[in-house]
């Protein structure tokens, strides 16, 4: 692999030309060199608090100038960064700041409001305002040293934090900005969140591309369609409930073609909605990617390849090493499902303060890798084609088991999808005397008599022992924080409609 030198993170604004657009907000636009002179004094202003070098800076805040440059401040005044999403409540970010142990808070006014007592740690500073003070410059130091914590959603329990480093990060951003072919006049449309790792990229590969991102925190998806036209954005990123709301909102012809570019990841595009996308957005190259925060991202699809390939999670990204491992550590064959264990720079330092999931999660490489060294072991179950993509069959945590098959709900919620009855579809496998588990889909519909149409459909497309035996009908799925379906969730409802 053709890995360049890390370097550490704060050296991005020197990626663009100083006079170039570099961050778009309602406030006006700062070129590079702006971005550059903010941080350098943002960091001074860290700096004169007197922390100790590796002190943790919180960011409980929306998509501000403050949030947007603080991961590079933070940085060049040798802290770790650990961002807060804006959605959670005062419990979840008592436990974030607890556990990172912050030394400072940067947040709002209302948000402090919102704080009870014992939320914030003994000792932990809280500013309203960014901090200020005299610049301080880029300095070249440790790549590996630790940048900034990101917490998981928390979706299956307390979020848990993932450590990345400058390199990480640094390699993240050129690898995406190397893959995605992004240009200095290109303009990104950020929705997702910043503390997510697909949220922050948005950021960091932009900067590192030379181009201009525009932050957003959007109320519908109407918004995100005025912001494409408003601001002449070329890129959007996505997860998949938020390409079902766009594709739910009437797009002016001209608007949709000024997108040149859609990534996906957080969750597998169904073949329906890559086909709904590619004529929504004909003009558009569609990169379906699959990643997971403990190794940024691992693969993606070439955009030529997406519509023979709907299904497909694609191939390794730039410097990251993807394989497919058998229970045993072997290599799976071409077609075998197996884990997809993923090597290279790009792998996270582990979990803050958690060497039991640490050790459990990230383990030695197979000696057959070309990496070596230390492995993100996915928990995901993929196969390689003989065409040498991959696809996706499901989370170990979530296959079903069924009169002794074992199936991906991956695979079921494709098939009732396929045939536009239903906007959205959740399968999961609820206890069952006589079956070992039944498949139950929670679902969105879009038409009338939607579980009739369906259950027709699907007696002539599918296996007996792939039939859904429950369906739970509801008027929206519940999603966490980072806008990813909350497969936690919709169990607990299948469980309480079905009362399994």
């Amino acid at each position: 692999m053709d890995i360049p030198p890390a370097r550490t993170i704060d050296h991005l604004p020197s990626s663009g030309t100083p006079d170039a657009p570099a961050l778009i907000d309602r406030d006006g636009t700062m070129t590079f060199a702006e971005v550059e002179a903010a941080v350098a004094r943002m960091a001074g202003g860290l700096r004169a608090m007197d922390l100790e070098s590796g002190a943790r800076v919180a960011t409980w805040l929306p998509k501000t100038r403050t949030a947007c440059l603080m991961p590079l401040a933070a940085a060049r005044a040798g802290l770790v960064h650990v961002p807060v999403n804006p959605a959670l409540k005062r419990a979840q970010v008592a436990h974030i700041l607890s556990d990172s142990g912050a030394a400072v808070l940067v947040t709002q006014d209302a948000r402090v409001a919102a704080l009870e007592a014992g939320d914030v740690p003994a000792g932990c500073r809280v500013l309203t305002k960014a901090p200020d003070g005299d610049p301080v410059a880029a300095s070249e130091r440790d790549a590996d040293a630790l940048a900034a914590i990101l917490y998981t959603s928390g979706s299956t329990g307390r979020p848990k934090g993932v450590m990345l480093s400058h390199a990480n990060l640094w390699l993240g951003a050129v690898s995406v900005a190397r893959y995605l072919k992004l240009i200095p006049a290109d303009r990104v449309l950020a929705v997702l969140p910043l503390s997510f790792d697909y949220g922050q990229n948005q950021l960091f590969s932009t900067w590192a591309a030379g181009g201009a991102v525009a932050p957003l925190d959007y109320l519908t998806a109407r918004d995100v369609v005025k912001a494409v036209e408003r601001l002449d954005v070329t890129t959007l990123a996505g997860v998949p409930p938020l390409w079902t709301q766009l594709l739910e909102t009437d797009w002016p012809a001209g608007t949709a073609a000024r997108l040149k570019r859609l990534t996906n990841s957080g969750g597998a595009l169904t073949p329906r909605m890559v086909r709904a996308l590619r004529e929504r957005f004909a003009d558009s190259d569609l990169y379906a990617m699959y990643g997971l925060t403990e190794a940024f991202r691992s693969t993606y699809l070439d955009p030529v390849l997406i519509d023979v390939n709907p299904d497909a999670i694609g191939s390794a990204i730039p410097f990251a090493e993807v394989a497919v491992v058998r229970a045993d550590g072997s290599p799976a064959d071409a077609g075998e499902a197996g884990e997809l264990v993923h090597a290279g720079p790009l792998v996270a330092q582990g979990y803050w303060q958690d060497a039991e999931r640490t050790a459990a999660r990230f383990r030695p490489a197979p000696v057959w890798m070309d990496s070596g060294g230390m492995a993100v072991w996915s928990g995901d179950t993929v196969a390689r084609g003989s065409d040498g993509l991959l696809r996706f069959v499901g989370r170990d945590d979530e296959m079903m088991k069924v009169a002794g098959n074992r199936i991906s709900p991956t695979e079921v919620e494709e098939a009732v999808l396929a045939g536009g009855e239903v906007a959205e579809a959740v399968a999961v496998g609820l206890p069952d005397e006589r079956q070992g588990q039944a498949i139950t889909v929670v679902a969105r519909a879009l038409v009338d008599d939607a579980e009739a149409a369906v259950r027709a459909r699907l007696r002539r497309e599918l296996p007996s022992f792939q039939q859904p035996s429950h369906y739970v009908w509801v008027d929206g799925l519940p999603r966490n924080a980072n806008g990813k379906l909350d497969r936690v969730a919709v169990r607990a409802l299948a469980v309480q409609a079905v009362g399994a």
